[in-house]
């Protein structure tokens, strides 16, 4: 059985076709600059890579191009489209509508176009995606995983704001979160990996990448996250602020006369990491200038590290406790130096961190806790694709026996 995930960007087009029978990737790549002139893809078939240069005019035909490189005598993995069992997509929201992965249908569509504004810049080309993908594959059921679905489960106390609660029931001004595909396929992991069941662990998963979030999991759902209305919210990120007095953005306007797109600009483009470190939103760049003596890359590590072990207590505390703390993603998974910041002095926790496993452990599964530890922490390396697949294949078995 063969399920592709696309994941589409305003611009571009990631996309993976894996075989669920023995959960591996068949073929993958990313097409990117569509519409733009220099249109260019990499294409993996298994090991070899292919590099195709052409202009893309739309994501019609970009996802005509994939489907041809995937069925064509010398570069596919499959003889024909037909042998694709569905196809996945990545949406970023939907807003309170679905708690879960479902079959897209006219009235899924609809309410996806219901929640733009909440996500006018990831939306559109997630729907102008999945209406791409009925064109070019017609007759192939299709299925959304939402980043927000996850964290429906959250109670009122942890997603409403203290804002005046006409702004909620009117407007629909509440946290919602994001990398919830992520969160719960690392919590899934990692319990597996302890030999326990999800469903009895308190879990904190850390999706740190140059988007960063944490989430809160009680016995397999997720109570709290540190995104929220947007991903602005929450940990410095490599562009983004995070949390900060409300209050500033007002005083970026009134004193320094910035208009409100200026004000988003500097909020989610020129913040986070790159706007304390005056050098890089990349963290590879803020280690090597922090190693090399740079007091602002320093102040930025510091900074990222020290966000982070605030929202841990926070939410050992909102959960009386944790069995398992997880790192993911870029940073998560790599960045051995960030790990071992934030998880200094932790013991009276019950944290107990191991050095030397933290340096093995290194864009694979591997605890980083001392074996006595009464806190296990471990890295577990993010696979998105792999778990929309999965979601995807399962609803739309349902689905058809339903029908």
């Amino acid at each position: 059985m063969k399920i592709l995930v696309i994941n589409c960007g305003s611009s571009s087009i990631k996309f993976q076709l894996l075989n669920m029978k023995s959960d591996t990737v068949l073929a993958k790549g990313l097409l990117e600059r569509i519409g733009i002139k220099g249109s260019a893809m990499n294409y993996y078939q298994g090991e070899k890579k292919h590099v195709i240069s052409r202009d893309v005019a739309n994501h019609e035909e970009g996802i005509q191009l994939i489907v041809s490189y995937l069925t064509d005598a010398t570069t596919g993995v499959i003889r024909d489209k037909s042998e694709i069992f569905a196809v996945g997509h990545r949406v970023v929201h939907a807003g309170e509508k679905f708690n879960g992965t479902v079959p897209i249908t006219p009235a899924v569509i609809a309410a996806l176009k219901e929640c733009i504004p909440l996500a006018p810049l990831h939306n559109p080309p997630n729907i102008t995606g999945i209406e791409a993908c009925q064109k070019i594959l017609p007759g192939i059921p299709m299925a959304g995983t939402f980043d927000t679905a996850f964290h429906q489960t959250m109670p009122e106390k942890a997603y409403i704001y203290p804002l005046p609660y006409e702004y909620y029931r009117e407007h629909k001004i509440r946290r919602y979160g994001f990398h919830g595909t992520s969160h719960f396929y690392v919590a899934k992991q990692g319990a597996r990996a302890m030999g326990r069941k999800l469903e009895e662990l308190k879990i904190i998963t850390c999706h740190l990448g140059n988007g960063s979030s944490m989430a809160a999991i009680r016995n397999g759902i997720s109570i709290d996250t540190t995104m929220g209305y947007t991903p602005l919210e929450g940990l410095a990120m490599g562009t983004r602020c995070g949390d900060i007095d409300p209050a500033i953005p007002l005083v970026m306007q009134r004193t320094l006369g910035l208009s409100h797109e200026q004000v988003d600009a500097v909020l989610n483009r020129q913040s986070g990491i790159l706007g304390i470190s005056g050098v890089s939103s990349d963290m590879r760049d803020i280690n090597e200038k922090a190693a090399a003596g740079h007091a602002q890359a320093r102040l930025a590590l510091e900074i990222f590290a020290y966000r982070i072990k605030k929202y841990i207590g926070a939410y050992i505390a909102a959960m009386n406790g944790v069995d398992l703390v997880i790192f993911t993603a870029g940073i998560g998974e790599r960045g051995r130096e960030e790990r071992e910041m934030i998880l200094e002095d932790m013991e009276f926790l019950g944290i107990e961190f191991d050095a030397q496993a933290n340096q093995e452990a290194f864009g694979k599964l591997g605890t980083i806790s001392k074996p006595g530890s009464r806190v296990c922490v471990m890295v577990v390396p993010t696979n998105e694709e792999l778990e929309i697949a999965e979601q995807t294949q399962k609803v739309i078995q349902n689905n058809r026996h339903a029908g």
